[in-house]
């Protein structure tokens, strides 16, 4: 009748969206990142972080949608907002040996929450570069504007941008 116990099958509206450094490290520009796709948006807009050690945290409260089987990229959604974990760059031809997943598809994560550690020592050796690149997939559908609070050097856990939803 009053249907309280209705699950409901939309998602959360959510209209501003925190993403926070995963890392610590050197915060860069998407645009300065050394690969093509990334650094011309043609997945989305973004930022990179050059870390200083291998230990990866959720970057946002939200939902662990994807681990690629190369465990080299993790999705999350955040109300209608796609976000793209990227951990180093031509990363997919290690076969994920360089990292180590800590979380599963479809969990609920919290910023800070452990979601790898990746041997950059690994990917150094195999002459990868190491930027750990969040990219918004949709957001040209959904971003109405990104506001980056961050430069230079960032701590795990520091407000790196906020993102208001349309």
């Amino acid at each position: 009748m009053f249907n309280f116990f209705k699950k409901k099958d939309k998602k959360e509206v959510v209209k501003e969206v925190n993403v926070y450094a995963m890392c610590d490290g050197e915060f860069v520009n998407i645009e300065d990142v050394q690969d093509e796709v990334f650094a011309q948006k043609m997945m989305g807009d973004g930022f990179a972080i050059r870390p200083t050690h291998g230990t990866i945290n959720s970057p946002v409260d939200g939902q662990v949608d994807n681990i690629f089987p190369t465990k080299h990229a993790v999705s999350f959604t955040v109300g209608e907002l796609e976000i793209l974990l990227h951990m180093g760059i031509d990363t997919v031809s290690l076969e994920g040996k360089p990292f180590t997943i800590h979380v599963n598809e479809n969990s609920q994560v919290s910023k800070g929450d452990n979601i790898a550690d990746v041997n950059l020592t690994e990917l150094e050796e195999n002459d990868k570069d190491k930027d750990m690149i969040i990219v918004f997939t949709n957001g040209a559908e959904v971003i109405d504007k990104i506001d980056v609070k961050a430069s230079g050097t960032v701590s795990k856990g520091d407000l790196v941008a906020t993102i208001k939803l349309k």
